[in-house]
């Protein structure tokens, strides 16, 4: 049976670390080091593989945090994909989402990328947009003149900082219903 592939969407490099736009990488670095796994670089990206169980089930899993810039995350993406045989309907892409309030959680899959970069390049590289997506909310800008892009790059506010951990755990906790529950019975119970 096929792995699971679970994407992680961000920047590399230390000047976007805690951007609203890295919150899948963030997302990712709290639910492997919660399973004490370390990455390597391979892909030209962050590659981790092993097994997780649960109820008497064990699955295996890929976790994947692009190198690339957002822009070209698929560049990553559809290799992986394509070597260890991982259907779309197995592959998980975490991200930001600013239609989303902060801390919010949407569970959706089969939808357009919404201006979403990351997106646009999974989709287009592998050739389907009908692949499992947890939206993570950062929230908008609280001005409509204040650019959307400028905000995503931005970091969380201190106080969004001192809440943000059960964010990132429940996260992981939605990760591994869509793994373990499927997709329906994840959406229904984080959405």
């Amino acid at each position: 049976m096929a792995p699971f592939l679970l994407i992680g969407l961000g920047n590399p490099g230390a000047e976007y670390a805690g951007n609203r736009h890295n919150i899948g990488f963030m997302a990712l670095d709290v639910y492997l080091k919660g399973l004490s796994i370390s990455e390597k670089n391979q892909y030209n990206a962050q590659f981790a593989k092993f097994k997780i169980e649960h109820g008497g089930r064990s699955e295996e899993v890929i976790t994947l945090k692009p190198q690339t810039f957002m822009n070209l995350s698929g560049q990553s993406v559809q290799p992986v994909m394509d070597f260890y045989k991982i259907p779309p309907s197995n592959l998980i892409v975490v991200h930001d989402e600013v239609d989303l309030p902060f801390q919010g959680i949407k569970i959706q899959k089969n939808r357009g990328a919404g201006g979403h970069n990351g997106i646009k390049s999974i989709s287009g590289l592998i050739g389907t947009q009908d692949y499992i997506r947890v939206r993570l909310g950062v929230g908008k800008p609280s001005h409509p003149e204040f650019s959307v892009a400028d905000y995503v790059l931005g970091r969380f506010a201190p106080e969004e900082m001192q809440t943000i951990m059960p964010f990132l755990e429940k996260a992981g906790d939605a990760i591994e219903a869509i793994i373990f529950e499927g997709y329906e019975k994840a959406a229904t119970k984080f959405n």
